[in-house]
């Protein structure tokens, strides 16, 4: 808002929040949707008494705008205000019909049916900042959906008629298969059209109703992730910072897919990546791709495997490895020795908590002493939404009904009575109350008190009680 501010008034002009401040709809569509498109503007508000009207754009220089405008609104004084362009990009969006109406459009044009379909459920994914896309075949239909901060939305439906092209067009893109139709398939695209970049991790398996397909969106914007940005408190960012400038040790994220693990993992190795180290990942898929960074992709069926690659990447010289995941014993060996042996190892472990990684590698017949003398931070992480701060309202309510909803609460509630926040709904949020996630943490530094409770072979809760 501040820089939205500093640009307006290095313009001559005043700043607009549309994501605050977006037009009714009847103003905005005033403005023909191909004039709004090509000048990037839209009308906020119009007044008879004085002859004027007040529009936002994002273009530096409005002369010609106005020049345009004047033949749109003759007789009218037009204000250009100044607005961000993803604000522009969202708001002009709403010109747009349904993804179902648009797909009717595209199939009687009966020209690049299955590109331009596919194009449009990506843009308007990208534009929502959703991270997956499903395409559920139906018995009548194919389903598409959106999961906007963790929600699965629906978007639109398709014509099954239609659907084997469009599901061709991803797996040509993705370089898959498409002759087959009884096997998982998992692949990437990388997407770009004009500014607007993102990689898809695309995953395929047959139902009974047809493939379905989920491509999970990995935005541009999280390529430049800081571990603050992540959600990480100061003093977690400094531990995390010391443990991970180490020269040797193995650093472990855990949680349910879609926490965020790997994202706080290429967040360590963005901090890391400089040119005095040499960096290499072996991931099942790569998802975010790096500068300087040596990935390497797990083809299981050329026998390139997590526990193969890790083997031949051990003798490529790192100095930090990213495994993805440790799926099993044998990965998990590899990933506890080279941590011995001088090299720094990020990898992801599905657990439910940072206490049970302990015990589950060790029932994974991990000697409890490599394990104490390798593992140096445990990082487990949720991921949970964000109350808009646009549409933000307080109640009072009782801290008796509160604790009856959430008994785990009571220790840190006192008093009759206290505030609580909740989002009513508005146009930012798609009236959800919520606009965008945040992570929250459990971290376990395994100190030698940690140490000494390893060797012994716990459970989860004694390494929860010397946490």
């Amino acid at each position: 808002e501040l820089l939205g501010h500093a640009i307006a008034e290095s313009l001559g002009t005043r700043y607009v929040d549309l994501a605050a401040n977006a037009p009714e709809k009847e103003v905005f569509l005033k403005i023909p949707k191909e004039f709004a498109r090509e000048h990037r503007v839209i009308l906020l508000s119009e007044d008879a008494n004085s002859n004027s009207i007040s529009v936002a754009s994002d273009v530096m220089d409005p002369r010609e705008l106005k020049t345009a405008l004047s033949t749109l609104f003759v007789g009218k004084n037009p204000s250009v205000c100044f607005a961000f362009t993803s604000d522009i990009d969202r708001t002009l969006a709403l010109f747009k019909e349904t993804l179902s109406v648009r797909f009717t459009e595209i199939i009687k044009r009966e020209q690049k049916v299955a590109p331009e379909i596919v194009e449009q459920i990506v843009e308007d994914s990208i534009l929502l900042r959703a991270s997956d896309i499903h395409l559920e075949p139906q018995e009548a239909d194919v389903l598409v959906r959106f999961r906007i901060d963790g929600v699965l939305e629906d978007a639109g439906t398709l014509p099954k008629l239609q659907y084997e092209n469009i599901l061709n067009r991803i797996k040509i893109e993705a370089r898959l298969r498409i002759d087959e139709h009884n096997k998982s398939q998992d692949g990437a695209i990388r997407y770009r059209k004009g500014p607007v970049s993102a990689d898809l991790r695309v995953s395929i398996i047959p139902t009974v109703t047809g493939e379905k397909v989920v491509l999970r969106i990995l935005g541009e914007y999280l390529r430049t992730l800081t571990l603050a940005d992540i959600g990480l408190s100061a003093a977690h960012q400094t531990l995390l910072t010391e443990i991970a400038n180490r020269p040797y040790g193995m650093i472990l994220t855990v949680g349910p897919t879609g926490s965020g693990k790997t994202t706080t993992l290429y967040s360590i190795l963005r901090m890391l990546n400089d040119s005095s180290i040499n960096v290499t990942t072996i991931e099942d898929p790569v998802e975010y791709r790096l500068p300087r960074v040596n990935q390497v992709q797990v083809n299981e069926a050329n026998g390139l495997t997590f526990a193969n690659g890790l083997r031949t990447v051990v003798r490529q010289d790192p100095d930090v490895i990213l495994v993805g995941e440790i799926r099993d014993l044998e990965t998990a060996e590899i990933s506890v020795n080279a941590a011995l042996t001088g090299h720094l190892l990020l990898s992801s472990f599905h657990s439910n908590d940072a206490a049970t990684v302990v015990p589950r590698l060790l029932d994974m017949k991990i000697e409890p002493f490599l394990l104490a003398s390798t593992l140096s931070v445990i990082v487990a992480q949720r991921l949970i939404r964000k109350i808009c701060s646009h549409c933000k309202v307080s109640e009072t309510v009782s801290t008796r009904s509160l604790i009856e909803q959430f008994p785990k609460l009571q220790p840190f509630l006192q008093g009759t009575e206290m505030v609580v926040y909740k989002g009513k709904g508005c146009k930012r949020c798609n009236d959800t109350g919520f606009t965008s996630q945040m992570g929250i943490f459990e971290f376990i530094e395994v100190t030698p008190k940690i140490q000494e409770t390893i060797l012994k072979e716990p459970s989860s809760d004694k390494i929860e009680a010397a946490a």
